[in-house]
């Protein structure tokens, strides 16, 4: 599995150059001085080694961050653009993030780890395609007009209508697995509908959101319009609690994301939480083998298994189930392993020595269940957060493995005997984000896409998006839906107008 490395891409000087330098708070159009401030280190998954550090920002940067983006929404520096205006400045944007793609692509995998084909054909390649959608919904904001039929002044009428207006001041909370992707997909469509914003990338992975401000400031956002700070928990927890902030988006763990929605009842503050996945995926009697398993694979060790949309629980027909595990064993044993920066290494490290033992300590939770190892299952004996990608058998439902979200780069494969059962054993989790269906009988198919308690189906393919189709999940996988043409409504208020005359 392991592989020699003789083929590293080499980093670009800007590159280098970026990662070096002194890293502060990006807040009202600028750079901070923030000297004698707590500092995180930031490490290189492929080696552990320190790369940087950010700023742990304190209550009072957050205050700051927040007034700024306040002070730039009441003043209409952003919002009071004419929606064409604005449109052009995230079309600049867009073309800005697509001329620095190799730079962007580059610092994404030195910082998260992942794959550099990763980086530079889905995170960064598929950026300026998605940021180009969202900026042309800045002009397509619309209200309705209604007839009413208002009884309470005698020969009076009346003209009613609404209308969008932008939300306020976002926070916008991105994970570490698509730092720069994900980040985007909170930013963009916050900017569209005119709010302003507040970005706290995890503090794991902060060094594309860094300079992605750098370009969207280039490109002519007003101060104030953009603000990125970097912290911990504290950080994100003093952002959420600010009575300045209108709205909070999320993406990351359930946990966390019940804990935000939780301080947010308080006050009635606005959120969308795109939170874990326990995803299934059901290979009917029909599905080939050999189709079947790459489809296995690229559903459940893409980007390491660090996908929120993974496909961690597969459900085989009993009359393909031990062809497919002897296949699926085969492929996940033959993958090479190695740094995201070798184009040939197929998995890579995983985000922190932290999460690395996170997933062992499933992986031996597994064991002491009863459930079997098929392949990998070990920690390698090398530099760096690797862990073998790994197939499990004999979990039974009840398992934490079957359970839990693992977020690594493991499955578990459990037989069914008739497809009732399979649709029951998909089902039967507390998440609900996304599930594929692996069949070629078109009748079964649209039987059972109904059926599957997940805000996206697959079929015959898995973690594919575009952003044109909502994303996000049912059950306790989140609430809201991102991309598509109504991405801008959770960021709007309607307000509802009535003139009598």
């Amino acid at each position: 599995m392991d592989k020699a490395v003789d083929n590293l891409t080499p980093l670009l000087a800007g590159v280098r150059t970026f990662v070096g330098r002194t890293h502060g708070l990006f807040i009202d159009g600028d750079w901070r001085a923030l000297d004698g401030k707590d500092r995180l280190a930031v490490y290189d998954p492929a080696n552990g080694a320190k790369i940087a550090s950010v700023v742990n920002a304190s209550g009072d940067d957050v205050d700051r961050a927040v007034r700024s983006a306040h002070d730039a929404f009441e003043a209409g520096v952003w919002s009071g653009l004419a929606p064409a205006e604005r449109e052009r400045i995230l079309l600049r944007f867009a073309d800005l993030v697509e001329a620095h793609a190799e730079e962007l692509a580059q610092i994404e995998t030195l910082n998260q780890g992942k794959s550099i084909n990763i980086a530079r054909y889905v995170d960064i390649g598929g950026a300026p395609a998605y940021m180009r959608y969202i900026a042309g919904l800045s002009t397509k904001l619309h209200g309705e007009t209604f007839d009413v039929s208002i009884g309470a002044v005698p020969g009076a009428r009346y003209n009613a209508y609404t209308r969008r207006e932008p939300v306020g001041v976002v926070g916008a909370i991105a994970p570490w697995n698509f730092p720069m992707m994900i980040g985007l997909w909170k930013i963009m469509p916050a900017l569209a509908a005119g709010c302003t914003v507040v970005l706290k990338p995890s503090e794991v992975t902060p060094l594309t959101s860094l300079r992605l401000v750098e370009l969207a400031h280039q490109a002519g956002l007003p101060a104030g319009a953009l603000n990125v700070i970097t912290g911990d928990g504290r950080t994100g927890q003093a952002l959420v609690d600010h009575p300045l902030i209108s709205k909070i988006t999320f993406t990351g763990s359930t946990a966390t994301g019940k804990a935000i929605a939780r301080s947010a009842a308080d006050r009635m503050l606005r959120t969308s939480l795109e939170l874990g996945g326990k995803n299934p995926a059901i290979f009917l009697a029909d599905a080939p083998i050999e189709k079947a398993v790459q489809g296995a694979v690229v559903g459940g060790f893409f980007n390491n298994g660090q996908v929120c949309a993974a496909a961690s629980r597969l459900y085989v027909d009993r009359t393909i189930y031990e062809p497919f595990v002897a296949a699926l064993s085969e492929a996940v044993r033959g993958m090479s392993m190695g740094p995201g920066l070798d184009p040939g290494a197929q998995i890579n490290p995983v985000v922190s020595a932290q999460h690395r033992d996170k997933i062992l300590g499933h992986i031996d939770q597994a064991r002491r269940d009863g459930a079997r190892v098929v392949a990998g299952g070990q920690r390698p004996d090398r530099p760096g957060y690797y862990v073998e990608p790994t197939v499990i058998v004999d979990a039974a439902p009840q398992l934490a493995i079957s359970r839990l979200e693992v977020f690594g780069p493991l499955v578990t494969v459990t037989p069914f005997d008739s497809e009732d059962e399979a649709i029951a054993l998909a089902n039967d989790s507390p998440m609900g984000l996304t599930a594929s269906l692996w069949t070629n009988d078109l009748n079964k198919t649209m039987a059972y896409i109904p059926r599957l308690k997940a805000g996206t189906v697959w079929v015959n393919t898995h973690n594919m998006i575009d952003p044109n189709m909502p994303f996000g999940g049912y059950k306790e996988s989140g609430v809201g839906r991102d991309f598509g043409i109504h991405s801008l409504d959770s960021y709007t208020e309607v307000k509802s107008v009535c003139i009598a005359y």
